[in-house]
């Protein structure tokens, strides 16, 4: 998963639901998207066992001012969004658990 941009912050309102108190998971898929699935599976086990962590599915035919935003080219589009909204990661196919987990690490407040 790369970096997000500098300055992209998404609202809970643009997201479509309440942003998770640790980090956000958002989904940028299609209806007839194979790999969507197999993305939700483990975006979803993740905000499972992740506590503070929520996944967010939107898609593009719903959300075309989100995906625009997100600059979406290929679905399944995922960004990591820390508890303020901020991309702090983003992929595009499939991620693994490791990846998506990673991510989430990288959008927890620093220790201390």
């Amino acid at each position: 998963m790369r970096a997000g941009g500098p300055g992209d912050v998404l609202t809970p309102a643009e997201v479509g639901a309440t942003l998770g108190a640790r980090a956000t998971l958002l989904q940028v898929s299609t209806a007839f998207c194979a790999p969507c699935r197999a993305t939700r599976r483990v975006l979803a086990e993740v905000a499972r066992t992740v506590p503070g962590v929520v996944h967010v599915e939107r898609d593009v035919a719903d959300a075309p001012e989100l995906a625009a935003r997100l600059a979406v080219t290929s679905t399944p589009t995922v960004a990591v969004l820390d508890a303020d909204g901020r991309v702090v990661r983003r992929a595009d196919g499939v991620p693994t658990t490791a990846q998506v987990l990673a991510a989430v690490a990288s959008a927890l407040p620093a220790p201390g």
